[in-house]
């Protein structure tokens, strides 16, 4: 009786460890995305490459060229992300593009913009909007850890009410419907997902006074575990974020923030309207 009481708490221990173990593969290591179903080469096929049975891409930068990929699909409105470990190293005049845009001269577009830098130095990254073809919303920060060491989450919840910015989970900015203002939104042209890697060497590091050292190439930014969703926590659909989350992206802006358009007076001299509504 006790041996039988025995072997039934091992096999019982036993199965809340595996449990344990798919629980955490699946929450935290766990991508079965096929990038190769997802997406197509865009730009220099022989700079494309898509490693583990095609749930990881790389893309290339070298003298001969950058690269790119695009979705299959397009997407209006959703929670969208992607998982990206950037160029390590000396990146200085790289620049790693992951962005959503419709097609035309009045496109919408949401950009996530990598700027790399020299060795130890911290990456930039530029987020922007542009909405019916009007962008010049760029805001930069540092990023709080080393995106060249891992992979990490980069997203955008797009709804209807706002758009929300996100690195691993943490919202870094909010753009929201304020049309009522006269302020253009992105909300009825579909949008694909896009990236490419390419040389920025005119303005990305330090406006351009770093260019690029062609003698560690070539660059290699690499991509897993794309997401998109076209549903949402409904609290989002009524534009309202947690006090947690607005705590978090106060946190990034204090700490993190090096240019935001909305305080920029020699461009903006009277600040555009959005840039005066309080989220």
């Amino acid at each position: 009786m006790q041996s039988d009481s025995a072997s039934m708490g091992f096999r019982c221990l036993g199965f809340l460890l595996l449990l344990f173990l798919t629980q955490a593969n699946a929450s935290v290591g766990h991508y079965s995305t096929s990038l190769q179903n997802e997406f197509s080469v865009s730009w220099a096929a022989d700079h494309v490459n898509f490693l583990r049975g095609g749930q990881e891409l790389q893309l290339k930068l070298d003298q001969n060229s950058g690269s790119g990929f695009t979705s299959k699909k397009k997407y209006l409105f959703g929670n969208i992300s992607m998982q990206i470990k950037l160029v390590p190293g000396d990146s200085a005049g790289t620049v790693t593009a992951y962005y959503l845009s419709s097609e035309g001269v009045n496109h919408d577009e949401l950009d996530f913009e990598f700027l790399g830098n020299k060795s130890g130095e911290p990456y930039v990254l530029q987020t922007n909007v542009y909405a019916s073809g009007k962008g010049d919303r760029e805001q930069r920060i540092y990023l709080w850890f080393d995106p060249t060491k891992d992979f990490h989450s980069y997203g955008v919840l797009w709804t209807p009410q706002h758009i929300l910015f996100m690195v691993d989970g943490v919202p870094i900015r909010v753009f929201k419907n304020n049309k009522a203002v006269g302020v253009p939104y992105p909300e009825s042209q579909a949008m694909g997902v896009y990236s490419s890697l390419w040389n920025g060497d005119s303005w990305a590091t330090q406006g351009g006074l770093v260019k690029i050292d062609w003698s560690h190439a070539p660059f290699v930014a690499a991509y897993r575990n794309f997401q998109a969703h076209n549903s949402f926590n409904e609290r989002y659909q009524t534009d309202m974020l947690s006090p947690a989350e607005k705590k978090k992206l106060w946190w990034v802006k204090k700490n993190y923030m090096i240019y935001d358009y909305c305080n920029d007076k020699q461009r903006y001299p009277v600040p555009p309207p959005e840039c005066t509504i309080n989220l």
